[in-house]
């Protein structure tokens, strides 16, 4: 069966199985602890505030350092799979935090730390979709069909992301149409693409700047605000 294989295919379903699910219920429970409902409490030891990425950098380590050593079989393989990803979550969940070396979660900044959540967890979906691209094994053409239109479909997602649609890259790297389409539409008007192209007062910035403004308080913003709270909510 896939799922308990020793197989590396397995293993990244594993961890990004618990990377999504710690990353769901972390911030459930801090969104919890931030309304003052339920049990949950911020741990503080000795007047300290201790941060979960701290515990997801010591999941991470043990895992790492579990699999290195003892190279164990089912189940624990999977654990320590699980393990990873879920401290992985635990730890990018703040990465805002390490970022600016200051308290930012529910602040603007933080919204930085969903992006990168989002980011790895579709880098980690990639991942098990290209660790077995050829799985039934035909010969012929089939290999170098597959290998072209992943060099052309990722070459359309870096152009996104250098247009500075981070998400439309991410996701246009699992599907290809995607990818075209944010190749083909006017880029952020801070981004490189933007910078090196566009005139400043020329006609494109002035259309991706009305854009820009627009999206701001689009469907994307409002569930960033959501998963990831805004200042707004203290007052």
């Amino acid at each position: 069966m896939e799922l308990l294989s020793t197989s590396g295919r397995a293993a990244t379903l594993w961890m990004l199985a618990a990377f999504v699910a710690a990353f769901a219920v972390t911030r459930i429970v801090t969104h919890l602890i931030r309304a003052g409902r339920g049990p949950f409490r911020d741990n503080v030891q000795g007047g300290v505030h201790v941060h979960h990425l701290v515990y997801g950098i010591f999941a991470m380590m043990i895992a790492g350092v579990a699999e290195f050593s003892f190279r164990p079989g089912a189940p624990w393989y999977h654990v320590f799979a699980a393990l990873f990803g879920a401290g992985a979550a635990l730890t990018l969940d703040e990465y805002a935090l390490w970022l600016y070396l200051g308290d930012v979660y529910w602040a603007t900044e933080g919204r930085k730390s969903v992006d990168v959540v989002v980011y790895a967890a579709g880098f980690g979906a990639l991942l098990l979709v290209a660790s077995n691209p050829f799985a039934d094994d035909q010969p012929g053409t089939g290999r170098g069909t597959f290998a072209a239109t992943v060099a052309v479909n990722l070459a359309f997602a870096l152009v996104c992301a250098y247009k500075g649609k981070a998400y439309t890259a991410v996701c246009g790297v699992l599907v290809p149409l995607i990818a075209l389409v944010g190749t083909l539409r006017l880029a952020k008007p801070d981004s490189p693409w933007a910078r090196r192209f566009y005139r400043p007062d020329g006609r494109k910035a002035r259309r991706a700047q009305r854009r820009a403004d627009k999206r701001s308080s689009g469907r994307l913003a409002r569930w960033r605000d959501a998963v990831a709270g805004s200042e707004a909510s203290d007052t």
